[in-house]
């Protein structure tokens, strides 16, 4: 299949159909699952969420070995722009390998990797491009956030590293030490010292009992009075690490004038602000990185996750005033994955010619639109947020608060509604305060065939474990 345009047609042709969601269906057991919870770590998360064995994969939609189909609005945790096996990103991997590419090369360069390259900086703004360099890291995003660490560390010559509530940047030791949930933390010790926390605007929960645009003029203002202050006790940070949309913390963007009042505080006290974009960029907003709907410019951007084309690879980009690296001061044996590469450059090629980031914004507003007519009968549902095509759904208990007056999260709920949407063929992830927050992240190329049927089967699901108001 060399035919560019058969690729294409192929590319919007779906062989495994929808199931209709009509009948409730018992989740198949198999020997592939016995066999991994026989033999894997007890540390595995998504089988007990999901308890699959996926025999094949096509677009947004997966089957596994019962037979079974499910739409995928999980894609990898959003590592799949495109979905699975999308036939212009397989074509381009399978060409490269029987030609002979190399699978890993370090960082020697290759014809393949000088695409790479060219295709993210045609892909980022023009103004932040201009002057800006890259450099590869180890496979996963967090091997990028701890380059990103030690890159502003040395650059400033500080030690301090700001990140907010609810903030996810991996799961190593420095990028863990970031971390908002206390969860996976609990048991750790030794964790990177010198890191301070600071609120991230959340209306739902907002730290100042105000929410709305007060409660991040609230937010901001404190973050900014704090490092102004010399009794604050802490000191001035190397950087501020944020994610423009929080992901595992529950689906929180931050707004357009809170993310350029951050931009203006760090430039203004010479802090470099680092934006994580592992799970939120790449089109996912509806913009290719979601920093651009506050026509700000970071100084130092991570990527992961799409960026290789659902194949592991992690990168940063940074001014090229910041690269104070001596040669070989930071490593990594996987950082020259150059079948990712290939996958990458196809992908955010794909993801241009396509305008997918438009499709995205356009399929996550007719998606938000559907999940919020269904606050008003159910009661439980508390909020419906996001940007693009990373939506979320916040469940509480009615009527109930927490301890600070918020409403009282409700993760057995949202665990019910997840398990009734996967019965009828709908994969949703979780995150948030408690895991009570209800996440979409499907491919960016979603149609609206699929997103009807995603807002349906959820409207079941809810409709099924409904609370009394």
């Amino acid at each position: 299949m060399n035919d560019p345009r058969a690729l294409r047609l192929a590319a919007r042709q779906n062989p495994l159909p929808l199931v209709p969601p009509s009948a409730l269906r018992e989740l198949a057991c198999c020997a592939e699952l016995a066999n991994q919870e026989r033999l894997e770590s007890n540390v595995r998360s998504y089988p007990r969420r999901f308890p699959l064995a996926i025999q094949r994969a096509q677009g947004a939609v997966v089957q596994d070995t019962a037979g079974q189909v499910y739409l995928d609005c999980l894609a990898g945790a959003g590592a799949l722009a495109l979905g699975h096996n999308h036939p212009e990103v397989v074509h381009s991997m399978v060409e490269n390998l029987q030609a002979g590419l190399p699978m890993q090369t370090l960082d020697i360069t290759t014809p393949v990797k000088d695409v790479f390259i060219q295709e993210v900086m045609r892909f980022l703004p023009v103004e932040f491009a201009r002057d800006a360099c890259i450099q590869f890291c180890g496979p996963s995003g967090a091997d990028a956030v701890e380059a990103a660490i030690k890159l502003a560390k040395q650059f400033t010559g500080r030690n301090t590293i700001a990140a907010f509530h609810g903030a996810y940047h991996g799961m190593t030791n420095g990028s863990q030490a970031l971390m908002g949930n206390l969860g996976s933390k609990q048991r750790r010790t030794g964790l990177m010292a010198d890191v301070h926390f600071f609120p991230f605007p959340y209306h739902l929960r907002c730290k100042f009992g105000q929410g709305g645009e007060a409660g991040e003029r609230a937010s901001i203002r404190y973050l900014e009075s704090v490092l102004h202050d010399q009794e604050s006790g802490i000191v001035k940070p190397a950087a501020i690490i944020v994610e423009p949309i929080q992901g595992e913390g529950g689906v929180l963007p931050a707004s357009v004038a809170w993310l350029r009042e951050l931009r203006r505080i760090t430039r203004e006290l010479d802090i470099l602000l680092i934006l994580d974009e592992i799970q939120c960029g790449v089109g996912r907003s509806g913009r290719h990185f979601a920093f651009e709907h506050a026509d700000i410019v970071p100084d130092v951007l991570v990527m992961s996750k799409a960026v290789g084309g659902g194949m592991p690879l992690s990168c940063l980009v940074f001014n090229k005033r910041f690269d104070n690296w001596n040669p070989g001061e930071h490593a990594g044996t996987f950082r020259g994955n150059q079948i990712a590469m290939v996958a990458g450059a196809t992908t955010l090629q794909i993801i241009q010619r396509d305008q997918l980031a438009r499709h995205a914004s356009r399929m996550g507003s007719l998606l938000l639109d559907r999940l919020m007519t269904l606050r008003a009968d159910h009661p439980c549902i508390a909020d419906v947020r996001g940007k693009g095509l990373m939506l979320g759904v916040e469940i509480v208990v009615p009527g109930k608060q927490d301890a600070l007056g918020h409403p009282l999260a409700d993760a057995g709920q949202a665990n019910r509604i997840q398990r009734s949407a996967l019965q009828r063929g709908l994969i949703i992830e979780k995150g948030g305060r408690h895991g009570a927050v209800l996440r979409f992240l499907p491919p960016l190329n979603i149609t609206e065939e699929q997103v009807d049927f995603a807002a349906r089967v959820f409207a079941q699901a809810a409709e099924e474990n409904r609370t009394p108001a």
